[in-house]
């Protein structure tokens, strides 16, 4: 049962929080990781690519010539895909790419993938950062306090004043605890949470 400690702002020890086993200390295979991800991005894909084939290519109703005795090769249309300005075989059509994870193995891979940040030491509590005004100097100066560089800050819900003083801060991501994904886990080297929200994330988890 892994034991870690609780900072302000300043990253001055405010007491501990004891982090579910289940949760936060769970093998890590990376093909459970691998394809949840994989899952993740493929949703967000809009699969919007399009040619056209011969039946939608403008044109080409009439066949150009007779079938015989002229001594070309045949042809019903001039939109056929071997000529000059015809249709494109086998090419990219609208599609979905999106493909089913269950959600056993998603609420798993985020288990690994938080127990991968623990286990890297490279996982922060918080007790809060309070601001008095929307302002990304603040912000920086005390990202800049507790060593983050690139980090995802995870929120027990919505906080405005601190989302938009971050949004324009190169390499950190602000997400509220219901918004908690792999994918956002795995891509940024550092993880921040509130100690609200590590609560919350192990009861939605467990």
């Amino acid at each position: 049962m892994a034991v870690v400690k609780v900072y302000d702002q300043t990253k001055k020890e405010v007491g501990e929080l004891t982090l579910a086993p289940e949760v936060f200390e769970v093998t890590v295979k990376p093909e459970i990781l691998n394809l949840v991800v994989r899952a993740q991005r493929a949703k967000v894909r809009a699969g919007t690519h399009s040619v056209k084939n011969r039946s939608a290519v403008r044109g080409g109703g009439a066949k150009p010539w007779r079938q015989k005795g002229t001594g070309r090769a045949r042809a019903g249309t001039i939109r056929s895909p071997l000529w000059r300005g015809g249709g494109v075989i086998f090419g990219p059509q609208v599609r979905s790419y999106e493909f089913k994870v269950n959600k056993k193995i998603r609420k798993l891979a985020l288990r690994m993938a938080l127990s991968s940040r623990v286990a890297d030491n490279s996982m922060l509590v918080l007790d809060s950062i309070k601001l008095q005004e929307v302002k990304t100097k603040s912000v920086v100066e005390i990202l800049k306090g507790l060593g983050l560089r690139k980090a995802l800050i995870v929120l027990p819900g919505d906080d405005m004043v601190l989302r938009l003083s971050a949004r324009n801060i190169p390499g950190i991501t602000i997400l509220s605890q219901d918004m908690l994904n792999v994918y956002d886990v795995l891509r940024h080297s550092q993880l921040v949470m509130f100690q609200d929200a590590a609560k919350a994330v192990e009861e939605r988890l467990k």
